[in-house]
């Protein structure tokens, strides 16, 4: 995630390099056979369990899919402001 970031960032951010990162992910969505609107229905599911134990930022949440090799992983950045002291709160 800092890796993409930072390229975001970089003085080097070329049309060409936002393309082939584009690019990348949607062949990362495509090779794990999800669909836009489950990685959606996901992320608020996420959410929804988290925010029992804790306040997030929902609108700063961040849910990916990566690749490496032939393994897909689930990465999520959930900024918490601060956790509660009961399960209810």
């Amino acid at each position: 995630m800092l890796d993409f970031i930072s390229r975001m960032f970089s003085k080097e951010n070329t049309s060409k390099n936002v393309a082939k990162e584009r690019l990348r992910l949607v062949l990362v969505h495509d090779r794990a056979n999800i669909s836009p609107q489950l990685l959606h229905s996901l992320k608020a599911d996420l959410i929804a369990v988290i925010s029992k134990y804790m306040e997030i930022d929902e609108d700063a949440l961040e849910v990916n899919l990566s690749s490496k090799d032939t393994q897909v992983a689930l990465v999520a950045n959930i900024p918490v402001k601060k956790m509660k002291r009961a399960v209810g709160d």
